[in-house]
């Protein structure tokens, strides 16, 4: 990242409107609407030797983007009003806008193919914050590609809880060790673990990604090709992609032993069409209690009957599943809102629902892997059947 004193009294260069709303936009969900230092809700914008760097943070998270500038004449920094050049920026055809910015009176000139917009700027590398570290004592480095951790990321942040006195619950575990990357996630009712048995690690460390970090790699990895450079110690973390670097403060604590959750001994299994049980819950689930959301599956031969109701207001709904069943009879219920977001983040044809009884967790699996190198497991705890 450049870091370096104002020695220009003024910086030029030319640059694409839409080339560089698209890298605002990416950036722009970093900063919080509640800054406590006003300086954060600009952009910084820094320029030296024709390359340009926009950073933006809320201190917790700083995710700064680089852009090659072929028309550049000077360096310097300034910050500029995220909103107001955002909003600007949203309405302009593509064209090329030229920045002509004084770095003593910090006026900002933006010369348009038919006008010119005047911003006022402030101060730059003197008063923006420094940007978090990794340190070099206890450093561990990871490299993987920016698919495999946008899958890893995809496929487990909806499980990440919004419990304020539990932060350790409101991040997604990254458990590195020598044979495989896991990616977890719960809000204890419900709990998915991702593994990738094609990332590997020198040794064995973990650490909790919060999830707004989260959120903005999920947004920007899709965009990107290649290898991601992962850089963690005990309290930042470091995301060196293509065009882009962020560093986030991690959460602090110890997550939860997921794996002492998670049964081993599920008789009852039951293969069914995915896309074909999902609809279904969706459907029925319009007659469930909106207070409790459930919906019953009732298990038997090789069928599934899947029902709600909302006796206050004598409503009901009730269809019928073919499946393949092995195990007895029996009847579970679980959240339809939960178990409709687990099933559509699955990507099989077919799911594979393991169960015990019902009153403990039921598992879902992917009858077929869509990766040879991947492992997903999600968990869903059941809920109370009213006789």
């Amino acid at each position: 990242m450049i870091v370096k004193q104002l020695i220009y009294n003024a910086m030029k260069f030319v640059i694409s409107s839409t080339e560089l709303l698209g890298h605002l936009q990416s950036i722009s969900k970093v900063i919080s609407p509640k800054n406590t230092l006003p300086i954060l809700d600009n952009f910084l914008f820094n320029l030296e030797d024709k390359r340009l760097e926009i950073t933006a943070s809320d201190l917790e998270t700083t995710l700064v983007t680089q852009i090659t500038i072929e028309n550049a004449k000077d360096s310097g920094a300034i910050a500029i009003p995220a909103r107001l050049l955002t909003d600007i920026l949203k309405e302009f055809p593509e064209q090329p806008l030229t920045f002509d910015i004084n770095l003593k009176t910090l006026g900002i000139i933006i010369h348009s193919e038919k006008g010119q917009y005047k911003l006022s700027g402030q101060g730059g590398i003197n008063e923006y914050p420094v940007l978090p570290t990794v340190k070099d004592a206890g450093k561990n480095v990871l490299k993987l590609s920016s698919e495999a951790l946008n899958k890893g990321i995809s496929k487990t942040i909806f499980a990440t809880s919004d419990d304020e006195l539990r932060p350790i619950m409101n991040g997604i575990l990254f458990e590195l060790n020598k044979d495989n990357l896991t990616f977890v996630a719960s809000d204890a009712q419900k709990l998915v673990k991702y593994q990738r048995t094609d990332i590997k690690a020198s040794k064995a460390s973990a650490f909790v990604l919060p999830k707004k970090p989260a959120n903005l790699l999920k947004n920007i990895l899709p965009k990107e090709k290649g290898d991601v450079t992962l850089t963690f110690d005990d309290k930042n973390a470091m995301f060196t992609l293509a065009g882009y670097t962020m560093v986030c403060r991690l959460v602090e604590g110890q997550f939860p032993n997921y794996n002492s959750v998670i049964p081993t001994n599920n008789p009852n299994k039951v293969i069914v069409d995915r896309l074909e049980f999902h609809n279904v819950l969706r459907r029925v689930s319009v007659c469930a209690n909106q207070a409790s959301n459930l919906v019953k599956l009732q298990l038997s031969g090789n069928q599934i009957s899947v029902s709600a109701q909302d006796i206050d207001f004598s409503i009901s709904g009730q269809e019928v599943i073919n499946c393949k069943y092995e195990g007895d009879a029996m009847e579970i219920g679980f959240k339809s809102t939960f178990l409709v977001e687990l099933a559509s983040n699955l990507s099989s044809v077919e799911v594979l629902i393991e169960l015990s009884d019902p009153s403990r967790a039921g598992l879902i699996k992917p009858v077929e892997k869509e990766d040879e190198n991947e492992e997903i497991l999600m968990l869903l705890m059941p809920m109370m059947i009213n006789a």
